[in-house]
């Protein structure tokens, strides 16, 4: 019996098909992350406070804290199911009771506030109390502040707020560079000028500097590429710094005869002779 009638060629073609549109169903659900989180009310600002955290989208935070005999184990994930459990956003394990499970937080009744370095996530609707808080439903608050440092940090646990009549939450911590500023450039216009202005010299003058030793064979000074030009320019700067900057006068003043004194002190030969009566 075949279990495949259609020829060879076609079967390969057919499984290659399936296999693609498998692939590309699961990354459209591997692709949902934070677009999987309803929020409580649906606004552009919030849903833009869920986009940073993208990046921590499909990772399971685990933080296992002891209190006296109790142990528990806090499991968080961002907009998917905590520990495998559908619709949880963070659970809370007892080791020592394996059935028991308290549910903290919902992804479907999320709320996200955000500033310019941290963002809070609250999840609602969780396990209702037995007997703290007026039985109200549990309720998960994360605050995720900016680090710089790492990706990701480790889940803190930080309070369960249950002693009051109303609003009891669990307060949990992480730090993530996610949630960070980018980081602006503080170089201005004229720097960057400078800095391509240098770069484009040095390359003139390395390059040159080899052109002129490795395949034209010069030696000393002559290595400098162009020598002749700028020892040209370095002349014609100094004669016009000279015309330009000096105060002496350009034409040469006759020089100064001074009188001796013995010229000073002869008189001149009086002739009267034509004074006398003939």
């Amino acid at each position: 019996m075949k279990l495949c009638r259609i020829p060879r060629q076609g079967c390969v073609l057919l499984w290659a098909l399936l296999t693609q549109l498998a692939l590309c169903r699961s990354s459209v659900f591997a692709g949902d992350g934070t677009k999987a989180c309803k929020l409580s009310t649906e606004t552009l600002s919030e849903r833009d406070v869920l986009n940073r955290l993208e990046p921590l989208a499909h990772k399971n935070f685990t933080k296992e804290i002891k209190d006296k005999e109790e142990s528990y184990t806090y499991v968080f994930q961002l907009c998917g199911d905590a520990g495998g459990v559908p619709g949880a956003g963070v659970i809370q394990r007892n080791p020592k009771a394996k059935e028991k499970l308290t549910v903290i937080g919902l992804y479907n009744s999320t709320q996200a506030i955000g500033g310019s370095d941290w963002v809070m996530l609250i999840y609602r609707n969780g396990d209702v109390y037995d007997t703290h808080c007026n039985q109200e439903a549990r309720k998960a608050i994360i605050m995720i502040s900016c680090s710089k440092n790492k990706d990701v940090g480790e889940l803190e646990v930080i309070l369960e707020d249950r002693d009051r009549q109303n609003d009891c939450f669990y307060l949990f911590e992480l730090d993530s560079s996610a949630v960070c500023p980018p980081v602006q450039s503080r170089l201005s216009a004229g720097s960057i000028i400078l800095i391509i202005g240098f770069c484009l010299v040095a390359v003139y003058l390395i390059g040159g500097f080899l052109y002129q030793r490795l395949i034209v064979g010069a030696k000393g000074m002559e290595q400098f590429p162009n020598y002749a030009f700028w020892v040209e320019v370095g002349n014609l700067t100094a004669d016009g710094c000279d015309f330009v900057c000096r105060s002496r006068n350009r034409e040469e003043a006759p020089a100064y005869r001074g009188v001796t004194t013995d010229a000073l002190e002869e008189e001149p030969e009086e002739r009267d002779d034509h004074l006398l009566p003939m």
